[in-house]
C-alpha cells in the first residue's frame, strides 16, 4: 500500500500537438484492458483504435491528459451526448435557492425533474491511471475535477467482467461533492452495468 502524499493532479485538455502522447497512453490503456478483453495486435504491434482526429474535428468531444506532479499519468476521453438548454451556472443558483425556500416535495420533485431535463448529458468514454499511480487517490482526483468541469447529467458504462471498474467507479462518484442520484441501470447495446448520475459543477 502506497504511504506517500498524493501526487499534485492537473487534468490538462489535450490539443492536437498532444495526439502521439495519447496515442501511446492509449495503447498501454488496451494493453491492460485485455484482461477483460483479449484483443490481438495487428501486424505492426498495436491494437486498433478509434480515430482520435475526431476529439479535435468533432464538435462536442474533450480530451484530457492527467498529470501527476507535472508526468504523465492517464488521460480521459469524455463526449457530450445531449447538449441542454439554459445556463448550468443559472440552474445551480435556481437549484440552491429553491432548496433553502424548503418548498414542498412536490415541488422539488418537479423542479428535479426540469432540471434533468435541461441539462447536457455526457459521456465518459475512457478512464485511463498508470498503474504507477494507482492507489494514491490520482483517479478519484481526477474524475472528480472532470466531473465539477462538466455540470450535467453523466453516464459511465462498466463492462461485466471489469469488477474492480465498478467498485472504483462506485466509490468515487459516491465520494465526489459534485456527483449525487447515482443509479445502475442496463441498456441493450452494452454489457454490462451503466452509472447514470448528475454533477453539480462546483458546489
Amino acid at each position: 500500500m502506497r504511504t506517500k502524499e498524493s501526487p499534485v493532479l492537473v487534468c490538462q485538455p489535450a490539443g492536437y500537438e498532444h495526439k502521439t502522447a495519447l496515442r501511446q497512453l492509449l495503447e498501454l490503456y488496451k494493453y491492460d484492458f485485455t484482461e477483460f478483453d483479449p484483443e490481438d495486435v495487428n501486424e505492426s504491434g498495436m491494437y486498433e483504435s478509434r480515430d482520435l482526429d475526431a476529439y479535435w474535428n468533432e464538435p462536442g468531444r474533450y480530451p484530457f491528459l492527467l498529470r501527476a506532479d507535472g508526468k504523465l499519468a492517464g488521460f480521459a476521453l469524455i463526449r457530450l451526448i445531449e447538449k441542454g438548454e439554459g445556463n448550468s451556472e443559472s440552474r445551480r443558483r435556481e437549484k440552491h435557492c429553491l432548496q433553502a425556500e424548503q418548498e414542498s416535495a412536490f415541488q422539488t420533485e418537479q423542479t428535479h425533474k426540469s432540471l434533468q431535463e435541461t441539462a447536457s448529458q455526457y459521456e465518459m468514454v475512457e478512464f485511463f491511471i498508470m498503474k504507477k499511480y494507482r492507489g494514491c487517490g490520482v483517479g478519484r482526483q481526477a474524475a472528480c475535477e472532470l466531473f465539477r468541469q462538466f455540470p450535467g447529467r453523466w453516464k459511465l458504462g462498466v463492462m461485466e467482467e471489469n469488477a474492480p471498474a465498478l467498485s472504483f467507479w462506485r466509490s468515487v462518484i459516491g465520494s465526489c461533492e459534485s456527483a449525487v442520484d447515482l443509479i445502475e441501470t442496463r441498456e441493450t447495446d452494452w454489457d454490462g452495468p451503466v452509472l447514470r448520475f448528475e454533477s453539480q459543477g462546483s458546489v
